[in-house]
């Protein structure tokens, strides 16, 4: 039985459109198209800034403003189905990593099930800026995946497209009635860049961070992250206002804020990491791209029965703004 009703029907073997008109009762422009494996968002007000979610993950896997693409996507990506996309943003839920202290968690592979399942698209919910919404259920995620962790949940994934900015929020549900929902949360986002040697990731100075390289926690004194090497940082509990950016240039390239999303990961594989990666290419991608994740991985959230959970990534072209912090 569907649990989520449709806002628009769909012929699996057409595309579909949503179409924007004038007051005069004339067609403008198409905002969102639907086919069989994506969904692709126009901004009704600017045909050169649009975006592109695989229903296969509910994974963006391009974002352009102007006509220049935001995100990074390895050529040598997957989008049939077979695997988890290398590169956009891809879905993390119900676990971060690979873990091995939770009895069902553990029998996960790396970073759960949603990336590794097709969601159902619901439709459009808002004509401008356009915006729709996939949902997942036990029912039609991997059941393979589900068959390891046999826990009921249901979530809802809503992508908004502004003329300069992309949001992502998510809402989590436990439709149980007797047992609770323990889970991580976060978005993969890999953004572009020129090179990265020349630039940096700010305002993190001063939050307390696990590197999983060193496998050590420290409060970061640095003013900024730099890439120079292998870099896979966990920042825990970063304060709310603080507005992560990627500055190349003395330039803004990406701002990143988090709504009810307490960590960040900061991840580029480098030069060995990148060759390990069968579906990393070309394998000097790692020269043009950078990870900065919005999450809840330090701890697990649990929802009792018939409770939700919602947060959401902003990202836009905001301009530097350098925060100052007391260390």
């Amino acid at each position: 039985m569907a649990r989520h009703k449709k806002t628009e029907n769909y012929n699996k073997h057409e595309t579909r459109y949503f179409k924007e008109r004038n007051l005069q009762g004339n067609q403008i422009k198409m905002s969102v198209q639907s086919n069989e494996s994506e969904v692709i968002l126009t901004h009704p007000d600017d045909s050169s800034c649009s975006t592109t979610i695989l229903k296969y993950g509910a994974t963006v896997i391009s974002w352009k403003l102007k006509g220049d693409e935001q995100l990074w996507l390895s050529s040598g990506a997957k989008l049939d189905g077979s695997k988890p996309v290398r590169g956009g943003i891809p879905l993390v839920f119900p676990v971060f990593g690979k873990n091995a202290s939770d009895e069902l968690l553990s029998k996960l592979p790396q970073h759960g099930l949603a990336r590794n399942s097709t969601w159902e698209f619901l439709g459009q919910t808002k004509s401008n800026p356009p915006t729709v919404q996939f949902a997942l259920y036990p029912e039609i995620a991997n059941q393979e995946m589900t068959a390891l962790w046999p826990v009921d949940f249901s979530l809802i994934l809503t992508v908004e497209l502004g003329l300069e900015h992309l949001k992502t929020s998510i809402e989590v549900n436990n439709p149980s009635k007797t047992d609770s929902l323990k889970f991580n949360w976060l978005f993969h986002s890999y953004f572009r860049i020129e090179d990265v040697e020349g630039a940096f990731v700010s305002n993190l100075v001063g939050m307390k961070v696990y590197d999983q390289l060193l496998k050590e926690t420290y409060v970061d004194k640095h003013p900024v992250i730099t890439i120079h090497e292998e870099k896979d940082l966990i920042y825990q509990n970063v304060d709310d206002d603080r507005i992560i950016q990627i500055v190349n240039k003395g330039v803004a390239l990406h701002t990143i804020k988090r709504i009810n999303l307490p960590d960040a990961v900061v991840w580029n594989p480098w030069i060995e990491k990148s060759k390990s990666m069968g579906d990393f290419e070309p394998k000097s991608g790692y020269q043009h791209m950078i990870c900065v994740e919005p999450g809840h991985v330090h701890d697990f959230i649990t929802l009792e029965p018939g409770q939700s959970w919602k947060a959401a990534q902003l990202l836009d072209k905001t301009s530097i703004a350098f925060q100052r912090v007391e260390l």
